[in-house]
């Protein structure tokens, strides 16, 4: 490979999970703001805002360069908890989580030219029952604000969570594991 990788993300999780990988690239941000259309289901939802984000990229530099993006979302009852716009909608989030199991699912999207990977990653979090107290201190912090779901597993929420069913990293904001499989299949082998 002589040309960095571009990841269409400025989600400081994901940019931090793939430098553990001791991946080079460059950051780009898709200024893509696609909702997801559930009529299609969650999964192909999120592959196709994912690739939409790459598609923006690319067409935005021209670029034959591989772009790498992702879009990460909770599900509950049937319906996605995106970003919380305020502590308000953060703290019912978190009481609608609370004592149950909800979904997290990734859309990942690899583009390079025509030739593309589109998949998502599906994991199971269950929550343990929150006190009154508990979502106001958390939400207090400002840390779910900037989360889907209103909360990051990798930080305070951490104290929320019973079990995960499937990869943690992927409740982060992108399932390393497959990830590292499909970038193979793009001819990026991070082992090697």
């Amino acid at each position: 490979m002589t040309e960095k990788p571009i990841l269409a993300s400025a989600s400081p999780r994901r940019i931090e999970l793939l430098r553990s990988l001791g991946l080079d690239f460059d950051i780009l941000p898709s200024p893509c703001e696609n909702e997801p259309d559930m009529s299609i289901g969650p999964q192909a939802a999120l592959e196709s805002v994912a690739l939409a984000k790459a598609e923006t990229v690319r067409d935005m530099t021209g670029t034959d360069r591989l772009i790498i993006a992702a879009d990460t979302s909770v599900l509950l009852d049937g319906a996605f908890l995106g970003k919380p716009r305020d502590r308000a909608e953060a703290a019912a989030m978190l009481r609608a989580l609370s004592g149950r199991r909800h979904t997290v699912i990734t859309g990942v999207a690899l583009l390079r030219g025509p030739d593309n990977i589109v998949f998502s990653e599906t994991t199971q979090v269950f929550f343990r029952p929150l006190t009154e107290r508990e979502i106001n201190i958390y939400t207090a912090t400002g840390e779910p604000l900037d989360k889907a779901g209103a909360y990051g597993a990798q930080g305070m929420a951490s104290l929320f969570i019973e079990r995960i069913e499937g990869d943690y990293f992927n409740v982060v904001g992108l399932p390393v594991c497959r990830l590292g499989l499909m970038l193979a299949r793009m001819g990026i082998n991070i082992l090697e």
